[in-house]
């Protein structure tokens, strides 16, 4: 028999009013205050809980990892023994792949389970209907035998609640609302580009999805200027765009939110798009290519970008989103962008689990 919250907590769910203050009593000290300094036990859940340095720290241990173990060929496994359980409500080539094998890489083993391995169906009806056995057997029992969780879901209020009741670090490997890991991985490859961070102008047109929403968070903390275009019902939800313009009012990242996307690319060094039509929005597909008409980059929208704009996806693509001239093209970072995603989520997993100090010096984050 389900307890009253979990009941309270599965209505709110199917009605598509989440909840995001539910809270339980939590089995492991709550370590995502900005006021902590180690990031050891850390939930990776929201890049808002991170401070900037948090951020910069994952960023340098991931290059010094990708500069370690490919660039030298250094066998390094300081995470020998140590065991991650995946969980995945929703499929992903990259994000399985980039966790797998960054967690082999580091000497330990993921184990992967799908919505059949662990009787959690892909609707959210499914997903309520299994909720109190998911909080009693992946998060108390996993905290017994793993010692770090991926969860990839559709709602952001699971992952907030497994990390409540998990003992061990929670990372998201993406949710509905957030997808901090790939914005690591967006801002690793930026910085490997051109050298810094702080200082250059990203530019997002398309959908006001999760990772946007995590970018927001990210471009605010570490002060990074961001234009925004996304067609008139596809803004960003409204409390993280708040939150974030008021962290960068902090940090003194300037953001430009529209619907011009000529307008937001004017003067950018990274043009950043995603699908239009996520998983879970099939049933959308003929509305949304109508409603994001115009929205495709290509050598027209681009005439007034910066001299040396790259282009980032973290896919899979589809063209009526970008132009293969820009999407195959020299300035097209989606290769390296899709491979950062490995070097980032090892740099996560690594700092969660155990104090780390990277060997090689810290890339520069500010222009100048």
């Amino acid at each position: 028999m389900l307890c009253s919250k979990t009941r309270y907590f599965c209505a709110s769910f199917a009605s598509g009013s989440f909840l995001r203050n539910f809270s339980c009593t939590s089995a492991k000290p709550q370590a995502n205050s900005e006021n902590g300094r180690s990031l050891v036990g850390r939930d990776f859940i929201s890049l808002k809980h991170f401070r900037a340095d948090d951020i910069k720290q994952f960023l340098w241990t991931a290059k010094d990892l990708k500069t370690r173990m490919k660039d030298n060929g250094e066998i390094f496994q300081p995470l020998k023994g140590k065991t991650a359980a995946l969980i995945f409500q929703k499929r992903s080539t990259r994000t399985r792949m980039s966790t797998e094998l960054g967690m082999a890489k580091l000497g330990g083993h993921a184990a992967f389970m799908g919505p059949e391995d662990v009787h959690l169906g892909a609707s959210q009806e499914s997903f309520c209907s299994k909720l109190f056995s998911l909080f009693n057997i992946f998060a108390r029992v996993l905290s017994g035998m793993a010692d770090i969780v991926l969860a990839r879901v559709y709602g952001q209020d699971f992952l907030d609640e497994l990390a409540n009741e998990a003992s061990i670090p929670v990372i998201s490997g993406l949710s509905d609302l957030l997808h901090p890991l790939q914005i690591l991985a967006d801002f690793m490859t930026l910085q490997e580009h051109f050298g810094y961070l702080r200082g250059l102008k990203i530019a997002w047109i398309g959908d006001g999805n999760n990772i946007l929403h995590s970018l927001m968070y990210g471009c605010a903390k570490l002060g990074v200027d961001l234009n925004v275009a996304t067609p008139a019902g596809y803004e960003p939800d409204p409390n993280i765009t708040e939150d974030a313009l008021k962290i960068a009012g902090k940090t003194g990242a300037n953001f430009l939110m529209g619907s011009d996307p000529v307008q937001a690319v004017y003067r950018a060094d990274a043009i950043v798009t995603d699908t239009w039509v996520s998983m879970g929005q099939e049933e959308e597909k003929k509305k949304r290519i109508k409603d994001f008409a115009g929205y495709q980059i290509n050598r027209k929208m681009l005439k007034e970008a910066g001299g040396n704009w790259v282009f980032l996806h973290c896919l899979p693509r589809k063209q009526e989103e970008v132009t293969d001239d820009i999407f195959y093209s020299e300035e097209s970072l989606v290769w390296q962008e899709a491979e950062n995603r490995m070097w980032t989520v090892m740099a996560v997993m690594l700092h969660l689990l155990q104090p780390y100090t990277p060997i090689n010096p810290m890339p520069k984050f500010v222009r100048g």
